[in-house]
């Protein structure tokens, strides 16, 4: 099937929801994942005055150059295993149900 084909058929009632408690798993594993891979990266690139835990807004010791940094670093990771996660996710019930989950 293409991604044409996926996109123009409509996805039934019960796919949706049998797809939910899967979204909802692969989300919390996903935010797992990317916090791990977050914190490695960080202690990996963090300038070499920062401690290896990356600050947060309401960190009083660093300044707002490195937590900006680190926002966005840790944004841009979130937001790549979000897609990555979802998308092997959306697959892995399209293979299993024969619908895709979204649309």
């Amino acid at each position: 099937m293409t991604q044409q084909q996926q996109q123009a058929e409509p996805t039934s009632t019960s796919a949706k929801i049998l797809y939910r408690p899967v979204g909802i798993a692969s989300s919390i594993v996903g935010g797992l994942l990317a916090n791990l891979i977050f914190k490695k990266v960080w202690q990996r690139t963090a300038p070499r005055d920062v401690p290896d835990d990356p600050p947060n807004a309401l960190d009083s010791g660093s300044d707002l150059k490195t937590i900006v940094l680190a926002a966005g670093l840790q944004g841009a990771i979130f937001a790549v295993v979000k897609v990555l996660v979802d998308r092997g996710g959306a697959r892995a019930f399209q293979r299993w149900s024969g619908e895709w989950p979204g649309n």
